[in-house]
C-alpha cells in the first residue's frame, strides 16, 4: 500500500481484495492466448494499479499497517530516513512472516547530496566454527536452530540510522510499532497465508527451544486467521527497550543478557561479547551505468554485485523487438551467470578472492557475454533457498531517499524466539558451507553470503529514487526485470512491477508465473529451458519503487504483496 502526503492531507492508496484480485489475473491469463497478436513488449494487458503521485512525501511498504507508520513520522516532521526506520520496525510487527527484531539490514540512502551505503549484517559468533559443527555429525549447515543464528544487524541498523540521519528521537520513530503490538492488528492475507505455513512446518521441529515461537505466535495452539487481531506486548516492551537506549539494551544490556541466557539455555553459540562487539558498517555502494542511468547496488556480502554482473553482461546487446524469446532467453541466461559467478565469489569481502572489481571488470563482461549462445546453458551451482524479506522504499520534500531491505530469512527464520521478548531470531548462518575449501566457508566472526539487496537509481542530474524487489535468490533476478521493463522497454514503474515474471533454480530450471506469455515460454523451451508455470506468485518477489521526476514523487507497490 501507498501512503502519500498532498497538501498536507493523507492519501492512503487502497487496493482491491485478494479476490479481486484473483479474478483480474484470470481474466488477464484467459486473454493471453497464441492465437493473439500483440506487441510483447507494450504491456499486454491494464496494469492492475495506477501509479501514485505526490510531493512532500511517499512511503511504499509491502504492509498497509507499516506505510501508514511511515506516513505518521512524516506527519509529525520527521524526515525519510525516520520515516523508513519507522515502517522498517513496524513491519517486524505486522509482517512477522518474514522478517523479525533479530534479523539483518542493508539500506542505501540519499542524503546530503550523495549516496550512502549501510551494511547491518551481523557475522557468525566468535565460539563457532566449521570443526565444531562437523563434529556434532553435520555435513551442511542446518537451517533451524541455534546453529544457524548469526548476531542480529536490524536494531542496530534502526539506532545507526536515526543517530547519523534521522531528526526525531527514536522513541517516538518506533512508537507505531509499539501500539501495533500492544494493541494488536489484523492479519492481512498475504500475511496470514504465510503464519499458516510457517506453523505447520515448524510443529515438525522437536527441542524445548523451539517452544518461544509457538508461545509468541501461536498462542492458541494455531496461527491466528486472515483478519484475526493478533498482539505481542512482549514485542512492544523489547522495542521501547531498543528506542530508550538507541539500541544499546539489544547488544549491551537487558535484552543481550535474555539472549545470551537462551543460547546457552539450548547449547547455542551466541554470546553476549558477540553482540556487544557487533556494530554496522558504512560503506560505498558499487554502480554500473545503464541506458544513461546509474544502478546502484551494496558491496558483498550482499548479492547486489550479481545484478550489476548481470546488466554489465548484456548492455552492449541490441535487444530485438520483434523477437521476445531472444530477448527473454539472454536476460536468463545473463542472470544464471552471474549467479553461478556469485556463489562462488561472494562472502564477507575481508575473505574474497577475486576482488569485486575484478567480477564487474568490462573484461569478464565480455566473457561471460561471449558465452551465451542460442541454446540454454547448464551451470552447477547448488539450488538456491527460499527467502523471507521485506523491502521499503520513502522520500520526503527535503530531497532525502531511503532504500531499506531487512530479513529474518526464510520467513520466520531459526525457528527461535528468546522467552519473553518477542525477538525472532534469524537462520542467516544457514548460508555457510562446511566445505572448508568453499569462499563462504564458516568461520568465527566471519558475515555470511547474504541475499537482501536494496537498489537505487541516479543520473546526471541526482537521484532518480530507490527501488528493491525481496525474496531470496529472486531479488537480483527480480531486479534485473524491473529495471530492464522501465529502462529497455519504457514501462512505468507500476507497470513494471506487475509484469509477469521469470524466475531461474538451478540448471535449466526456469519458474515463470502462470501469467507469463505462453508463446514466449514455449519459445523457450525451444531453446533448451525447462520452462514450469506456477500459480504461486510468492515465489517470484516483492518490490516497491519511488522516483522522483523534476519534484513529483511517483510511486508504485508490489500487486503480489498486501500492500
Amino acid at each position: 500500500m501507498f501512503a502519500v502526503i498532498k497538501k498536507g492531507y493523507l492519501h492512503p492508496y487502497k487496493i482491491n481484495d485478494v479476490f479481486t484480485l484473483q479474478k483480474v489475473i484470470i481474466r488477464c491469463r484467459d486473454i493471453r492466448v497464441d492465437k493473439m497478436k500483440f506487441d510483447p513488449f507494450c504491456y499486454p494487458y491494464p496494469s492492475r494499479r495506477n501509479l501514485v503521485y505526490a510531493r512532500r512525501g511517499m512511503v511504499a511498504t509491502s504492509q498497509p499497517l507499516a506505510a501508514q507508520a511511515g506516513l505518521k513520522i512524516l506527519q509529525k516532521g520527521g524526515n525519510a530516513v525516520d520515516a523508513a526506520v519507522a515502517a522498517a520496525s513496524a513491519l517486524t510487527v505486522v509482517e512477522p512472516t518474514s522478517n523479525g527484531i533479530g534479523g539483518d539490514a542493508f539500506a542505501i540512502l540519499w542524503s546530503e547530496g550523495k549516496l550512502h551505503g549501510l551494511n547491518s549484517s551481523g557475522p557468525a559468533p566468535a565460539g563457532i566454527s566449521l570443526e565444531k559443527v562437523r563434529e556434532m555429525g553435520y555435513h551442511d549447515m542446518p537451517r533451524y536452530g541455534w546453529l544457524p543464528v548469526t548476531v542480529p544487524g536490524i536494531p542496530g541498523a534502526w539506532a545507526e540510522l536515526s543517530k547519523r540521519y534521522g531528526v526525531l528521537p527514536l522513541e517516538e520513530v518506533l512508537e507505531p510499532a509499539v501500539t501495533y503490538a500492544r494493541e494488536g492488528y489484523p492479519v492481512s492475507p498475504t500475511v496470514g497465508g504465510g503464519w499458516r505455513l510457517a506453523h505447520d512446518h515448524y510443529s515438525k521441529l522437536k527441542g524445548r527451544e523451539f517452544e518461544p515461537w509457538f508461545r509468541t505466535f501461536a498462542p492458541q495452539g494455531r496461527p491466528p486467521g486472515i483478519g484475526e487481531v493478533w498482539s505481542c506486548p512482549e514485542m512492544g516492551k523489547t522495542l521501547v527497550k531498543i528506542a530508550e537506549s538507541s539500541g544499546e539494551s539489544f547488544y549491551k544490556g537487558e535484552l543481550a543478557q535474555a539472549m545470551d541466557d537462551f543460547s546457552r539455555e539450548c547449547g547455542g553459540f551466541l554470546t553476549e561479547d558477540d553482540l556487544r562487539n557487533f556494530s554496522p558498517r558504512w560503506v560505498k555502494p558499487l554502480c554500473t551505468d545503464y541506458h544513461g542511468k546509474k544502478v546502484w547496488e551494496l558491496p558483498p556480502n550482499c548479492q547486489g554485485i550479481t545484478v550489476l554482473m548481470a546488466l554489465n553482461t548484456i548492455k552492449e546487446d541490441e535487444f530485438p523487438h520483434k523477437n521476445p524469446v531472444e530477448t527473454y532467453h539472454r536476460l536468463i541466461e545473463s542472470m544464471k551467470l552471474a549467479m553461478t559467478d556469485a556463489g562462488a565469489n561472494i562472502t564477507d569481502p575481508e575473505y574474497m578472492q577475486p576482488g569485486w572489481d575484478t567480477l564487474l571488470s568490462h573484461g569478464h563482461a565480455r566473457e561471460r557475454r561471449g558465452q551465451i549462445g542460442e541454446e540454454a546453458l547448464l551451470p552447477s551451482p547448488g539450488a538456491p533457498p527460499e527467502g523471507g524479506t521485506v523491502y521499503l522504499a520513502t522520500a520526503d520534500d527535503s530531497g532525502n531517499m531511503v532504500s531499506y531491505i531487512q530479513s529474518n530469512y526464510m520467513g520466520f527464520g531459526s525457528g527461535l524466539v528468546v522467552p519473553s521478548t518477542g525477538i525472532s531470531l534469524q537462520n542467516r548462518g544457514c548460508g555457510f558451507s562446511l566445505d572448508p575449501d568453499h569462499v563462504n566457508s564458516l568461520a568465527p566472526g566471519k558475515r555470511t553470503f547474504h541475499t537482501i539487496i536494496p537498489g537505487f537509481l541516479t543520473d546526471d542530474n541526482g537521484p532518480v529514487g530507490p527501488f528493491g524487489v525481496m525474496g531470496g535468490d529472486m531479488q537480483p533476478q527480480g531486479h534485473l526485470q524491473v529495471l530492464f521493463n522501465i529502462l529497455e522497454l519504457g514501462l512505468n514503474p507500476q507497470a513494471a512491477l506487475d509484469a509477469p515474471r521469470w524466475r531461474w533454480l538451478q540448471g535449466r530450471e526456469v519458474h515463470v508465473e502462470s501469467s507469463f506469455p505462453v508463446h514466449i515460454a514455449r519459445g523457450l523451451k525451444r531453446r533448451g529451458h525447462e520452462v514450469r508455470s506456477s500459480l504461486n506468485t510468492s515465489g517470484f518477489g516483492r518490490g516497491q519503487i519511488i522516483w522522483n521526476l523534476d519534484g513529483t514523487l511517483i510511486g508504485a507497490s508490489e500487486p503480489r504483496a498486501d500492500g
